[in-house]
């Protein structure tokens, strides 16, 4: 089950208490471009925060509406595969749409199961996690090319999907490259797959006390326009660098379209590193 893509329930991407979740920030998804219900997708999703509050809500949930806004478009977040170990996650995870973000279960969402399929992938992943904290606008893609040569190996368009004030959910304690708290960061997360990242939000009862409750801080989630890819079953190193550099340029102009727009400057600018 868990390498065809899970068992998606409408029902249970539909529960009340998502918009519960949603409102509490809020959480809003925003459509710049139409999706053809006749191609597949790999979302790429920037920047991953620390839980990923918009990619869940948004992608995991109907909350923000993704399936009236995306018609035909059936959305996949992909997570770690640790998740799927727990049997009562196991099974909400799977009715959520939520897929392990491994090569069986994308594979078969891209290549054997129709078209109008959009697989999420938070490119940072832990790595990006440590560096995320308010006011940063930096994200982990400059090396992260694995999922270009699966678009297009399997001819799925690239979108990227950007999400102002994923970061601001969380306040985290930013570790120096070459400090040994640093170095222990990392080596936890090559051992268990995530990053140990060190954060705090607000209290359960007391706004202005420290807890794990996030900060109701907005979360701006902007669908970017689709980046036709074709199908070349083993790209060259050359041709995967071509689409890295556009989906980076894209990237970096949704950025700058949007910025101004959900409290940014317009001197700001987005860190690819």
């Amino acid at each position: 089950m868990l390498s065809s893509g899970g068992r998606r329930s409408s029902w249970v991407r539909s529960w009340t208490v998502w918009s519960y979740f949603r409102d509490y920030f809020p959480i809003r998804l925003i459509k710049t471009h139409n999706l053809l219900p006749s191609r597949n997708y790999i979302f790429g999703y920037h920047p991953h925060g620390v839980l990923c509050f918009g990619a869940f809500c948004n992608f995991g949930t109907e909350a923000t509406g993704f399936s009236k806004k995306f018609p035909g478009i059936k959305p996949s977040l992909a997570t770690l595969a640790g998740n799927f170990r727990l049997p009562v996650l196991r099974d909400y995870l799977m009715s959520g749409g939520i897929c392990p973000v491994n090569r069986n279960s994308i594979d078969y969402l891209l290549s054997h199961n129709g078209t109008g399929n959009a697989v999420v992938i938070v490119i940072g992943g832990a790595a990006e996690s440590l560096h995320c904290a308010p006011g940063m606008n930096a994200v982990t893609l400059k090396n992260r090319k694995g999922f270009v040569k699966l678009a297009l190996s399997k001819g799925s368009d690239l979108v990227p999907v950007y999400s102002f004030g994923e970061n601001d959910a969380y306040k985290q304690v930013i570790f120096k490259e070459g400090t040994r708290w640093r170095a222990l960061q990392k080596r936890l997360q090559k051992l268990i797959g995530f990053a140990p990242c060190v954060f705090h939000g607000c209290g359960l009862f007391f706004g202005n006390s420290w807890g794990i409750v996030p900060f109701c801080n907005p979360i701006t989630t902007i669908v970017g326009e689709p980046i036709t890819v074709p199908k070349i079953e083993d790209p060259t190193d050359d041709m995967v660098d071509i689409y890295h550099a556009m989906y980076i340029k894209s990237l970096q102009c949704l950025f700058d379209k949007y910025k101004t727009r959900f409290g940014l400057k317009e001197s700001d600018v987005l860190y690819i590193q």
